[in-house]
């Protein structure tokens, strides 16, 4: 089963469990619904256009920012450059249900991520590796004397 839902003024293809990246949505208690659900597609291979009673809703994974994209002006002749960056912010939203008249389509539940035990620092009263013995310094080179440019446009011959 699948919708096609608009959000942020473009349309998305949606099943159970797809996760997308979205406009920044505004959600509650990290919970999303898509109202405006442009065709949903049942298990029998039937597409559908809903009137009203068709429902889709996510679950928030969380918000961040697209890659660097640079705009950069420029006019030939007249000394004009600009140069600027823009990063476009997004909301990642895991589809979570397809409702559509009466029925229900839920995408499997995914367990929780557990944090990870941090690592435990080195206990202090071990032995420190002892560097190598260092090197006896090597000889160091007297530098030459630097050779000075000759002058331009010498003294002229007659």
């Amino acid at each position: 089963m699948y919708a096609v839902i608009r959000a942020g003024g473009k349309q998305y293809r949606v099943a159970p469990g797809d996760v997308l990246r979205l406009e920044t949505q505004t959600g509650s208690n990290g919970k999303v619904e898509f109202s405006d659900v442009l065709a949903v597609s049942g298990g029998d291979g039937q597409i559908a256009r809903p009137q009203a009673n068709a429902l889709v809703t996510g679950e928030v994974l969380g918000e961040g920012r697209g890659k660097k994209i640079l705009v950069f002006h420029y006019k030939r002749k007249k000394q004009y450059k600009k140069l600027a960056g823009h990063r476009q912010p997004f909301t990642s939203v895991r589809i979570t249900e397809i409702a559509y008249d009466g029925q229900k389509f839920s995408a499997p539940d995914v367990p929780k991520k557990e944090a990870k035990p941090q690592r435990e620092k080195k206990a202090a009263t071990e032995p420190k590796v002892e560097a190598k013995a260092a090197k006896p310094a090597a000889k160091k080179k007297a530098a030459a004397p630097k050779k000075s440019a000759a002058k331009k446009g010498g003294a002229k011959k007659k």
